[in-house]
Formats: structure tokens, sequence, C-alpha cells
């Protein structure tokens, strides 16, 4: 498929993780859904020119010149820019230098530093994992390992935050940082120095065999990389025996308009259509499949959620549109609108809405938002006042948005992707004290501690990821230690509620001692087990084992 940018080519959850999911959405969906506004951008940058002799530098020159309170130029032309673009829409966005950066990162699929993943313990920076391949691991860094010093200087007890760590440790490439590290079970303090390099950033989080003909591949964002990656996962697992797929998109808040574009060309046969624009200065583009797809004969679920948004729906809706596989779980974000990065001259940028994205049917999925950006970003909480979220008789949608597929399927625009089979969260009544575990983070900072305590003893008896999967479990006296944990935590210990959920609990903290061991590779397959949505895709797609036209 030709590459251009997306302008030019547009052409079980029960409360399952009950409040989980539920609290991880209405926290971080609004946190997450604000990323929605970094990420979702095109290739293509242009030099703004500055008009001069206007009302707004006018003003701003009257300030400057006579103001009673010494200001700052800088912050007054950016509120000035800011305060424009909130009457646009919730999308469009002022981005400064250092903000552009870092998104930049993420989407480009790689950064420059030292190559770990840390958490702030008890004002002690902990390594959580070494990025495979990264200068760290090839230093000798391990998993477990409290950073105590960063050349010679003391940053453990000071109270330092991530983004302060972060930027004493990233780096360009090249250059050199020196840690001091104390490493459990050994008296002396260990000194590495690390030559920062590029680090490779993931967007597919996992890959593996759910059974015997079912590949599950997990997809967190858009990326430029993310196309080669989820090719190179289909690949494996069809070599595995894999002729049917489960591409999990929840949570995923969206990226690259062409990488969605390039994914779905992958699934789609030749000259379907994937996606068009049309905006006011933008004329309408069309989006087609080419002859390069590589899994277009494979049964297809895709799984979305309330984080599921902008390329995550372009993708979800082009399977849908085309009745090409089936889609599960619960509606969409509905983010259809498309940003285009205008580059300013002191690095900083303006992303800013361009035009409107229409799936294969003409619908656009965009939700309104003329009530204000708070209203727009509060969707969550009214989905779930609402009763959407635990039950799809709560949904509604007006006549005037219906839509038909060519296989005479109905779908509906003006606000997300509605899946073909829902799955609500449960919110059964025995999750109160599973919950409280849940918002405390106790779960996983006891399994963290778990595991650190016991790194050595566990990596010895359980080799790799599928060892640890088939024989680690949490016994009566492990579980028991978390109930005691939670009390000392101010959980209570709830006999009403601890026997319906044991089993839910026992599942997410061998889960979480999972990933602090083997990463992703124990943490997904060991939570699909008993997750609603999956476990709906993968009875789905037994029983349906061809889904294209």
């Amino acid at each position: 498929m030709e590459s251009k940018s997306g302008n030019e080519r547009t052409g079980g959850m029960k409360i399952s993780l009950p409040l989980l999911i539920l609290l991880v959405l209405i926290i971080g969906i609004y946190a997450g859904t604000l990323l929605v506004r970094y990420f979702d951008r095109t290739d293509e940058r242009i030099a703004i020119p500055v008009f001069r002799n206007d009302k707004v530098m006018e003003v701003l020159r009257f300030i400057e010149q006579d103001y009673v309170d010494s200001t700052s130029a800088d912050k007054l032309r950016e509120d000035a820019i800011k305060g424009m673009l909130d009457e646009l829409d919730p999308h469009s966005q002022y981005m400064s230098a250092e903000m552009l950066r870092d998104a930049n990162e993420t989407l480009l699929g790689n950064f420059e530093g030292i190559g770990i993943e840390f958490r702030i313990v008890d004002d002690t920076i902990n390594v959580i994992q070494v990025i495979q391949g990264g200068p760290s691991e090839k230093i000798g860094l391990l998993s477990g390992d409290r950073i105590i010093k960063i050349n010679d200087t003391i940053v453990a007890s000071i109270k330092m935050d991530n983004q302060q760590v972060v930027k004493k440790l990233k780096g360009p490439r090249g250059t050199r940082v020196k840690v001091t590290v104390h490493r459990p079970g050994f008296a002396e303090d260990l000194d590495f120095v690390i030559t920062r390099d590029i680090i490779p950033l993931y967007s597919v989080d996992i890959s593996y065999m759910a059974d015997d003909s079912t590949g599950y591949i997990k997809v967190s964002k858009f990326s430029l990389s993310t196309p080669e990656e989820v090719d190179d996962a289909l690949q494996k697992l069809k070599e595995r025996g894999s002729t049917r797929l489960i591409l999990d998109l929840r949570g995923n808040v969206g990226g690259y308009l062409e990488s969605a574009i390039k994914m779905a060309d992958e699934f789609l046969g030749n000259e379907k259509l994937i996606v068009y624009t049309e905006g006011n200065n933008r004329p309408r583009q069309y989006a087609y499949a080419t002859q390069s797809g590589k899994f277009e004969d494979q049964a297809l679920a895709i799984l979305i959620d309330e984080g599921s948004a902008s390329a995550s729906e372009i993708l979800a809706g082009a399977i849908q549109d085309n009745d090409r596989g089936v889609i599960i779980g619960r509606r969409s974000f509905g983010k259809g609108l498309v940003q285009q990065q205008l580059e300013l001259d002191d690095g900083s940028a303006v992303r800013l809405t361009v035009a409107r994205y229409f799936t294969p049917t003409g619908r656009c999925i965009q939700r309104p938002y003329n009530n204000g950006e708070e209203a727009y970003y509060d969707d969550l909480l009214q989905r779930l006042k609402t009763g959407e979220l635990n039950n799809q008789d709560s949904i509604r949608f007006p006549d005037s948005l219906k839509y038909y597929t060519p296989g005479g399927k109905v779908v509906y625009g003006g606000g997300g992707i509605m899946p073909d089979i829902y799955v609500p969260i449960d919110t059964g009544q025995y999750y109160s004290y599973y919950n409280q575990l849940i918002n405390k983070g106790l779960i996983y900072q006891f399994a963290y501690d778990f595991a650190d305590k016991n790194r050595d003893k566990l990596l010895t008896s359980y080799s790799d990821a599928s060892v640890f999967i088939e024989k680690f479990t949490v016994d009566n006296t492990l579980f028991d230690q978390l109930v005691v944990y939670g009390e000392s935590k101010g959980v209570p210990r709830n006999d009403r509620d601890l026997k319906p959920t044991r089993d839910l609990i026992a599942r997410l903290l061998k889960a979480y001692v999972g990933r602090n061991l083997f990463n992703d590779e124990a943490f997904y397959p060991v939570l699909n087990q008993d997750d609603r949505i999956f476990l709906k895709a993968l009875e789905t797609l037994k029983k349906t084992p061809i889904l294209i036209n």
C-alpha cells in the first residue's frame, strides 16, 4: 500500500476487573482520552505565518507596555492561542515544545534513554522492567534493582516525582549516565555506567495462542511501527496454527490514521473502502484496501470498549461496515475528527481539527461536543449514570443515524462504534470488598512486594512465563496474607464478599505477580482467563469459523 500522510491518503470484565476497568475508565479514560488529542495526527507539518497589526497583537502589546504588574509575554501569547482553540472543538490543541516532543516519541515508536520502566516506592526508584535490547539490559541492570544515586547524586528518600526521575535518566543517544543501585541480596551497592541509546516503544503488548486455533493480539496504540509489529505477530501466530484472531483494542486511544489504514488493509480484500475524510477546507478523500492483505481469510473478532478511540474506531468501523468480522464489547469513545499538526517557529505546535472521518457506510461516529469540553469528557460518567455500561437496552440511537452494511446489518453513527455483540460490565452485589482493594491499589502493591521479596526463588521455580501460568497458584496462605495486608491498609476483612470474589481476586493477584516476573507474557494470558469480553470472542469465533464475505 502506498505510504501517504493521513490527509493525503484518507483516501470481562466482571466488574470482572469491576471497577478496575470502571475506575481506570472513569479516571484513566478522562486522562487517556486527553491523549487522543495528543495522538491523533497526520505526518504533514506546516509553518504558520505570523499575522501582525491585528486586535490580538494590539492587546498583547498594550498589556506588555501598560499593565500594572509584570507579565510574561510568552505565557500571554500561549494563553491567547489556547483560548482560541478552546472555542473550536475538544481535540484542537496547542502543544508546547516539550509536550510535542513527548507525544512524538510515543507515536514514532522510540525515545532516547537507558531503557527501564520504574516505579517510585517509599521514595525509592524501583526498576520494574528492563527493556529487552536496551542499554540497561546490556550492562546488567535487573528488575528489582533500587536506584539510589544518579551521577553520584543521592535520589533515594528525597521525594522525587516520576518526571524528575525521567529528566535525570533520559538524554541524547551516546551520552552517559552513572547509576548506583542497591540489589536485594547483595551487601554492597553496584555502580553502572550506561550509554544512552534509542529505546524502542512497542504498541503490541502481547500476542499468544488463546487455544489451538485462535491467536490473540493486544494493541495499545497506533504508532508508526504498529502495522509492522502486528504483521510480525500475525505471521508468528499463523505459523503456530492460528486460523482465527482476537484483536484487542480496548483502552487504545488511537494514534496515526495511516497506521489504522495499513492494519485494515491486512484484513480487507482489494478495493474495499476503509475510511474517507472531508472538511470545510479539505475535499473528500478516500482510502481503499489493496491486494497486499495477507490475513483476509482468518476469522476475526475485534474487542472495543469506552476507551477505544480515534484510530481504533477507524479500524473497527472498517471491519464492521465491510461485514468482515465481529465487533465485541461496549460502545467506543466516539472520536471522528482528524487533526493536522501545524508547527510554530519556537518548536511548539497547533494540532488543528481539519476534517471528519467517515466509515465505509458513510457514518460519522464523532460524539456531539456542543455542550463544552467538560461535558464532552464527562460522557463516561453519563454512560454510567444511564446504565449503558451494564445494560444494552439503555442505549438509544435515532433512526436518522441508521446505516446498512452490504450484508444488510444495521449500524449507527453519531457517537462511537456500537459492537455487534454487547458485553456489559458485571456490577454484582458482592464486589464491595474487591472494589476497595482495587481502588486503593492494594492487590497490585501486595503482588509487587511478594514478587520482589521472592524473586530469586520464583524465577528458579518457574523458568518462563508459560511454566508460571501453568503451575503457579495462589494458595490459601498467600491469599490470607493479602487479606491481612488489606486490613493493615484500612480495608477490613469481609467474609460475605470474599467467597463469591475469591477466584477473581486470586486471578488478579496471580496476573500481577506474573507481570512483575515475566512482564505482559504472564499478565494478559492469566487475566483473560475470566475476562467476559475475551471469553465471548473465543466462544463466538468457535461457533463461526469463517466471518468474511
